[in-house]
């Protein structure tokens, strides 16, 4: 659901990019509390995962598609704050790289798909977590944050739209569409995010910052009584990020996805696309001042195969997520 040039009034888009500034701003600050030495890495792993399967457009119905938003990903993976720092990472790289979301437009960008969906996402899963714990009772939540944060973030842009967009609209059918085609884009964020936090789970439980203080302990029962071990001890006697076979892994699939996976992606037009299109504002849309770069729409522009591309922009992701994690970690070593 990236925004193009064209669709919203200057207004708009510059009260838009002043509240995602701010909350970048805060974001920042608060990342402070939930990255240190250990886990500053995550970001650049999360940042570059979610650039990965935001390629994979799959299909939905009505010649409609729909990708990984990933906002309640990133925030149950590494907490709210940083989810929001990953979110407008991955958008940075793929409006000034790639001509995916308008320049003027990234401001609304941010805070359509990286502040709604952190917002809702995280508020929904704290509050199913607090009846449903457990690796079981995470993996729930994570799917029911990650479905309604998707139609959450679709309604917020026709709202926006009826603000200041830059053609009329009928407020209600626009709402009922966007909101329709993207419960159905939602349900497939959310088995995404369901797969991906219960893969985590079961590997390296004590890098998911959404379980601290809520997956049951194991248990072990023993002749003389009973003791047991937490979800961090159970993992790794001394859990680091930096542990080789999961850092491995995860980049591995992360390349997979991108370089290979994405030649199989759906063509159709993602849902604001088919909604723009039946509801007549599609045509607004304007060119975008790097659309004729090499990498422009995955390299079509410039003739590179989207595998190419797609590790391309992986890496630089990776890159830039990952020195922005590890400058806005804590620096205080008594942390545990």
């Amino acid at each position: 659901m990236h925004v193009p040039d064209g669709f919203f009034n200057a207004a708009v888009s510059i009260s838009a990019g002043a509240v995602a500034a701010a909350g970048v701003a805060v974001c920042l600050r608060g990342a402070k509390r939930e990255l240190d030495d250990r886990t500053a890495p995550m970001a650049g792993l999360v940042a570059a995962f979610i650039f990965a399967v935001q390629m994979l457009n799959f299909p939905v119905a009505g010649g409609t598609s729909g990708h990984l938003l990933g906002g309640a990903l990133a925030a149950i993976l590494v907490g709210p704050y940083t989810g929001v720092l990953c979110m407008t990472v991955v958008l940075l790289v793929q409006a000034l790289f790639f001509a995916d979301g308008g320049l003027t437009a990234l401001g609304v960008n941010i805070f359509l798909m990286g502040i709604v969906t952190v917002l809702v996402g995280w508020g929904v899963f704290k509050l199913v977590t607090r009846f449903a714990t457990g690796r079981g009772g995470i993996t729930a939540a994570a799917f029911v944050a990650s479905l309604l944060s998707v139609p959450a973030s679709a309604l917020a842009f026709t709202a926006l739209f009826w603000i200041g967009g830059t053609a009329p609209i009928d407020l209600a059918a626009v709402a009922v569409a966007m909101g329709g085609v993207h419960v159905l884009i939602g349900i497939g964020e959310a088995l995404i995010t369901a797969l991906t936090v219960g893969a985590v789970l079961a590997v390296r439980p004590d890098l998911v910052y959404g379980a601290r203080g809520i997956a049951r302990p194991l248990e072990l029962r023993g002749a003389d009584g009973t003791s047991t071990v937490t979800p961090q001890e159970q993992a790794d006697p001394a859990p680091s990020v930096g542990s080789r076979p999961f850092v491995f892994g995860a980049l591995g699939l992360t390349l997979l996805l991108a370089g290979v996976v994405s030649f199989f992606a759906s063509g159709d037009p993602d849902g604001l696309e088919a909604v723009g299109e039946e509801q007549g504002f599609l045509s607004q849309a304007g060119d975008h001042l790097f659309g004729t770069w090499s990498l422009a729409d995955y390299g079509d522009v410039g003739g590179i195969p989207v595998g190419i591309a797609g590790i391309i922009g992986v890496g630089l992701t990776l890159l830039v997520a990952g020195a922005l994690g590890y400058a806005a970690r804590s620096k205080d070593k008594t942390r545990v």
